[in-house]
């Protein structure tokens, strides 16, 4: 596989990134991490232009992260993506499956509009609508469109006093202008990050709240653990990941007295959530799974 030449996009020094760059050393003898910021695109020329190499030249480029946090900036570093693939390169995914995912409110209209089990959300650009749908959820979880990891999001409480409730949504508003507001759902202390290479259901991991938060978020003190999901859950995160057409991603699911619902389809699937809740090398098999599609 010598010949074969594979960029890694992602942040450099960080553990996923660091990873997958590893294992396309293992399998092709090179290895490039390709940090978004230091690109240029040259349309003129058609030339991607990343440290005097240009990325069109390669055969593929696999992207494990975009930006150190969703933002619309990070749609315009997917778009000039756009240009390598219009020169034949393969991007995995492919940059419009995940430019649909990485705005919460493009990833939500495709799994509402297919009939896909969510929390009982409301979107508004207006804060009495928004207030008032606290009132009827009781808690509601605020969410920025552009965010991971929780980053962000925001909890407001029917029971606060009207002046705070109203002020913490003004000033959400201000940042966010259209409002992403769910009902805040009672969970079992844990959700699950079902897994899919390719389509192909590989296995599934918990994240478990190991403190007072109300999200089972790394960042915010969970941990990982093994998880088996019976065939329902299954079914219902391979209907949700088959909407996108992504060749690496992982699908957001909990328990709620409504039953299972999904969160998120991710534009970036974890790698270590697999490594420590699965014993799976991820990196490793998308490795493999790109080599033998561009085989």
């Amino acid at each position: 596989m010598a010949d074969i030449k594979i960029g890694v996009v992602g942040l450099p020094g960080k553990w996923s990134t660091e990873t997958l760059a590893d294992a396309v050393e293992v399998r092709t003898g090179t290895r490039l991490v390709v940090d978004m910021n230091k690109v240029a695109l040259d349309l003129t020329a058609s030339r991607l232009h990343y440290r005097g190499l240009d990325l069109c030249q390669f055969d593929a480029l696999i992207v494990k992260k975009i930006s150190r946090e969703y933002n619309p900036n990070s749609i315009d570093r997917l778009e000039l993506l756009r240009a390598a693939e219009n020169r034949g390169v393969r991007v995995f995914s492919p940059a419009l499956s995940m430019l649909r995912l990485i705005d919460r409110l493009s990833c939500t209209m495709t799994l509402a509009n297919a009939g896909i089990p969510m929390p009982p959300t409301l979107i508004t650009e207006d804060t009495t609508q928004a207030e008032s749908v606290v009132g009827k959820f009781g808690s509601a979880v605020f969410k920025p469109l552009f965010s991971t990891k929780a980053r962000g999001m925001m909890i407001v409480d029917a029971d606060m006093p009207e002046s705070e409730r109203q002020q913490k949504i003004e000033a959400f508003h201000n940042y966010n202008p259209m409002m992403y507001v769910q009902k805040k759902m009672r969970l079992p202390g844990r959700d699950l990050g079902l897994v899919f290479l390719g389509g192909e259901y590989l296995g599934a991991y918990a994240r478990v709240s190991e403190g007072d938060s109300w999200n089972t978020t790394i960042l915010h003190g969970g941990r990982y653990a093994m998880a088996e999901p019976d065939a329902s859950w299954i079914e219902i995160a391979r209907r949700a990941q088959a909407l996108f057409n992504m060749d690496y991603t992982t699908v957001d699911m909990a328990e709620t007295e409504q039953g299972p619902v999904v969160f998120e389809v991710s534009a970036f699937g974890g790698f270590r959530g697999a490594k420590e809740g699965l014993g799976i090398n991820v990196a490793e098999r998308y490795v493999d799974y790109v080599l033998k599609q561009l085989a």
